[in-house]
């Protein structure tokens, strides 16, 4: 007990603690501070740890006081009262350790000490704060676990009908095998077909994309001869009004100028041309897809339909094997029918036999219960006059251990006065001794004179 772990409570908080969570009804309310301080009473501790052990390991205060009815143990009765107090001690040396008290001894149920009996109370209250604390998580977590096993469950329900439901769905009935194989054959070739004309209108889409590129470059052109020509006028406007030239001059310049703009007009007529062609290839384009829009939308609802027709065959399948199953089912019953009124017969038959031998089992059972309670009377009563002995002879016990401590404070009264006497006849003798040994050598000096 030198190094301690756990919290010590006073005396209040320990008899508040026991009387609200470890005792109950009239025991609670005999339970007070007086049974523990100053001198603890043995009663008071030794019924609290029994409740203690009835609260951790569900082993009930009676239990400590039964003796095993063999043929071997001679007179069972002077073991009843040592058993109790034994098998407390044993069981709490069990439990101690765990809350952390090693020196339990058989003094702590006999004779308890304040100090040690408090020290071990609020031990047991350190555990029980944490038994109390730990129950509270493991519940949580059983909770959580219950409903983790739940969701699991449904989960995996879950899981099994979508798999029956995938293999329905993915199974094809042999019936329709042939149907499904050339739809699967028209499907590949609406598929290799629809590739091939992706393919071509990706092509067309790339030539649309260069030409439109070759437009744009070829209108950056012309806004540039365009931005060149207005150039040109403004210089021949500011030449001519410098510089007075021939008319030869001036028609071979106007004749050079009207073929370069013949040339632009013919450049940006076989453009317009151009964008017209990449126009309607577009609009084929758009009324290609439209087309393949439709197919696909066409083979959806044959895909539908093809479905519905196969639920409904199913459907017709289930219902022609259902009337199979009750007209099979009816025959049984009559067959049922006639084996059970047989069998009611013999069963009521075997009933009565039954009920004959039942009463005989409870008339025996209950004269062996009555002879069992009569034996335990007896051995109750047994316990009973131990227990008066045991309690008359504790008191005897008592009585003696006062007149021994009389005896005792009597023995040390006479023993101080035997000792004073001693000392007193032991001073008056080493007196006399040296009177003796005065004459002996006044005589020795007269002799010698």
């Amino acid at each position: 007990m030198a190094e301690i772990t756990f919290p010590l409570q006073n005396v209040d908080s320990i008899v508040n603690f026991y009387r609200n969570e470890v005792l109950t009804g009239q025991e609670a309310k005999q339970f007070t501070k007086g049974d523990l301080t100053p001198v603890p009473r043995p009663e008071a501790v030794q019924t609290l740890y029994m409740r203690i052990l009835h609260l951790l390991y569900r082993f009930r205060p009676e239990f400590n006081s039964m003796v095993p009815l063999l043929e071997n143990i001679q007179d069972p009765g002077y073991y009843e009262g040592v058993t109790a107090i034994m098998s407390v001690y044993t069981r709490m040396r069990q439990f101690l350790p765990l809350c952390l008290v090693y020196d339990f001894s058989l003094n702590d149920l006999l004779a308890p000490k304040k100090q040690k009996t408090l020290v071990i109370l609020s031990a047991i209250m350190n555990f029980l704060h944490f038994r109390k604390e730990r129950m509270v998580l493991m519940l949580e977590k059983q909770a959580k676990f219950r409903a983790d096993m739940d969701k699991l469950q449904t989960f995996t329900r879950g899981n099994q009908e979508a798999e029956k439901k995938i293999e329905q769905l993915t199974t094809i009935p042999p019936e329709q095998q042939a149907e499904a194989d050339e739809l699967a054959a028209a499907l590949s070739e609406l598929q290799a077909t629809t590739v091939h004309e992706y393919q071509e209108v990706n092509i067309k889409n790339d030539n649309i994309a260069e030409w439109k590129t070759k437009i744009a470059e070829k209108t950056q052109k012309l806004s540039q001869t365009k931005v060149d020509v207005s150039n040109l006028k403004d210089d021949i406007t500011k030449l001519k009004s410098q510089i007075v030239e021939s008319p030869e001059e001036l028609k071979s310049q106007m004749e050079k100028m009207k073929e370069a703009a013949k040339k632009i007009k013919n450049s940006i007529a076989e453009t317009d041309e151009y964008v017209v062609e990449m126009q309607n290839r577009v609009q084929s384009v758009a009324h290609t897809e439209a087309e393949l829009q439709q197919i696909n939308g066409l083979l959806q609802d044959l895909e539908s339909s093809m479905n519905n027709t196969r639920l409904r065959q199913e459907e017709y399948q289930e219902l022609l094997v259902q009337s199979e199953k009750m007209q099979k089912e009816l025959k049984s019953l009559c067959s049922e029918e006639v084996q059970l009124k047989r069998a009611l017969g013999m069963k009521l038959d075997k009933e009565c036999k039954q009920n004959i031998r039942r009463q005989k089992k409870r008339e025996t059972t209950e004269q062996h219960v009555q002879e069992v309670l009569g034996q335990c009377n007896q051995i109750h009563q047994k316990r009973e006059e131990m227990a008066d002995k045991i309690q008359a002879i504790t008191g005897e016990t008592r009585q003696v251990k006062a007149k021994i401590k009389s005896l005792r404070d009597v023995c040390n009264k006479e023993t101080e006065k035997a000792q004073a006497l001693f000392d007193t006849l032991s001073t008056s003798l080493d007196g006399l001794h040296k009177r003796i040994e005065m004459h002996i050598t006044d005589l020795k000096l007269h002799q010698d004179v």
